[in-house]
């Protein structure tokens, strides 16, 4: 547990014992992350989906660290359907976004002055303002960093429902191209190399 300084205001030290949380929930996923791969890799039920849609959620709720939830879908688009697991992994990955929307709703004093983002992230509310609404959907389908348009959206008060909208239509098609392009690529690595 980090040790929280009692000078910031009530917000920001419940924000940063939140952050602290997630920062714990994470460790113990990276712990066990291989179970969680052994869990996804047989996706002929319900539970391998579910264990699919729990990883990508967790992977896009978390903030301040990077997750592979692209190796997951990659992989997964494999071993399942992947039309089903590029819908799976674009809705969880959608939902997981939340996150940072609620955190920069609720947190821009402690994500402008504490973060190292800082410039991203002003950078982020400035591409917000000018092109509104497909800076998200665009943000969700590249590699550009998300998290950073998500908080910014939340200090904006963007509206919630055009928010889920921007990252579902982004999110999606990038699930599926992970998905498919693991599915036919990694067959063509499979029978290059005989295994």
């Amino acid at each position: 547990m980090i040790r929280i300084d009692t000078t910031l205001s009530r917000d920001s030290r419940t924000l940063l014992y939140d952050i602290n949380n997630i920062c714990e929930i994470y460790y113990v996923w990276v712990e066990d992350k291989m179970d969680m791969l052994l869990m996804i890799e047989n996706l002929s039920g319900v539970g391998g989906y579910l264990a699919l849609f729990m990883s990508v959620f967790i992977c896009t709720a978390t903030v301040f660290f990077v997750m592979p939830d692209t190796v997951i879908i990659f992989t997964a688009g494999h071993v399942g359907d992947p039309l089903l697991v590029g819908l799976v992994a674009g809705i969880a990955s959608t939902i997981g976004e939340l996150t940072t929307y609620f955190i920069g709703k609720g947190g821009e004093y402690v994500m402008k002055k504490h973060s190292k983002e800082g410039e991203r992230y002003d950078h982020a509310q400035k591409l917000l303002l000018k092109h509104g609404f497909w800076a998200i959907p665009i943000f969700s389908l590249t590699p550009l960093p998300m998290d950073v348009i998500g908080l910014a959206a939340g200090v904006v008060r963007y509206d919630l429902k055009k928010f889920l909208l921007g990252v579902l239509i982004g999110k999606v098609p990038r699930c599926l191209i992970l998905s498919y392009s693991g599915y036919l690529g990694l067959q063509v690595v499979i029978s290059s190399f005989g295994f």
